[in-house]
């Protein structure tokens, strides 16, 4: 009796083992985006929604985080399994500098590119009544200028752009939901302005416009030009196309740079190759959601990724996912072969 108790229990394990429920189990991926009320933290609530409900086989978490640069750290440290990065933040991490000095002693792995999705791009906004007071760049040399929240590769992004013109102004900071406020009432003199996909405001930006009425503010030509021939780049946005609100320019400068959502080897190369595809075929449902997807929708997303990876395919490894389906779609580069992980 005992024998055929145990032979029966064992069959039922087995079988418990062998039904399709016992490994229909998702896979959690804890995905680190921006903070509350950043560009990151909309585009990858949206994102998730879509890829849990088309790759039922994962399950993505979205995880705010005080900036994208705690992304990237939280993935190499092995903490979150997928990240938020900028070509800004992998620029430091393969040149073990900035904010990623001495950080690779504590890496388990190395961050991976796997799907780029738009630029963010940044300028300068300050009070539409002070526009006398300040008519380019170098004039905020000793005031008060707010460059966004310390973590932010946006604020990184800024003050290198700063830096390179030598403007010394005084960083000086608040709180995110706040700078409509301080700017309107001279807390700060100036702030940081940056928009998703190249046209849509941060949302802490649309809430700032309700609270002041500011004004773009540009560099000059000669500062203009310094920026490009020190290859920042550089481009003339028109204003009608930032949002409903008036700031007082036809154009306003903005210096763009790449932003993606990575995932490393523990995902496939096959499902990231899926997860490309997938995001590629419902691009023109997902600008209807959040615009910061209008650079990859109506069928850019191809060439989107041939453009970021032509600015940073020799900073860390590419997946083979998204090598896989850049050569399907003819825009992979061969001098990009050794950069693929392995």
């Amino acid at each position: 009796m005992v024998t055929l108790f145990w032979r029966a229990f064992a069959l039922i394990v087995f079988l418990a083992a062998a039904s399709p429920a016992a490994h229909s189990e998702p896979k959690d991926i804890r995905w680190g985006t921006g903070p509350v009320g950043s560009v990151g933290q909309k585009v990858l609530v949206v994102l998730a929604n879509l890829l849990n409900k088309e790759m039922p086989q994962y399950r993505i978490t979205v995880l705010p985080m005080p900036g994208a640069v705690m992304t990237v750290k939280g993935f190499a440290t092995e903490q979150i399994d997928a990240y938020y990065g900028s070509d800004d933040a992998l620029q430091e991490f393969a040149s073990d500098e900035g904010r990623f000095k001495g950080f690779k002693e504590q890496a388990k792995r190395v961050p991976v590119q796997s799907m780029w999705l738009f630029t963010i791009d940044c300028g300068i906004g300050i009070k539409a009544a002070n526009h006398d007071k300040f008519k380019k760049w170098a004039d905020l040399t000793g005031h008060k200028v707010y460059t966004g929240p310390l973590p932010f590769d946006t604020r990184l992004h800024l003050e290198k752009a700063l830096a390179a013109l030598g403007v010394k102004h005084n960083y000086t900071q608040v709180d995110l939901s706040t700078v409509g406020s301080q700017l309107d009432s001279g807390t700060i003199e100036a702030t940081i302005v940056y928009y998703g996909g190249g046209t849509t405001p941060a949302p802490w930006l649309s809430q700032a416009s309700l609270a002041v009425d500011w004004a773009g503010l540009n560099p000059s030509p000669d500062e203009l030009a310094k920026l490009k021939a020190k290859g920042v780049a550089v481009r003339q946005a028109d204003a009608k196309m930032l949002g409903r609100n008036d700031i007082h320019v036809d154009k306003l400068t903005l210096l763009p740079f790449y932003w993606g959502f990575d995932v490393g080897m523990n995902m496939p190369a096959d499902d990231v190759y899926k997860m490309l595809t997938i995001v590629d075929k419902h691009a023109d449902d997902l600008v209807k959601q959040v615009p910061d997807f209008g650079q990859i929708s109506g069928g850019k997303m191809p060439a989107f990724q041939k453009a970021a990876l032509e600015q940073t395919w020799n900073l860390v490894p590419i997946h083979p996912g998204l090598a896989r389906y850049m050569k399907e779609k003819g825009v992979w580069d061969a001098k990009w072969d050794s950069k693929i992980a392995k």
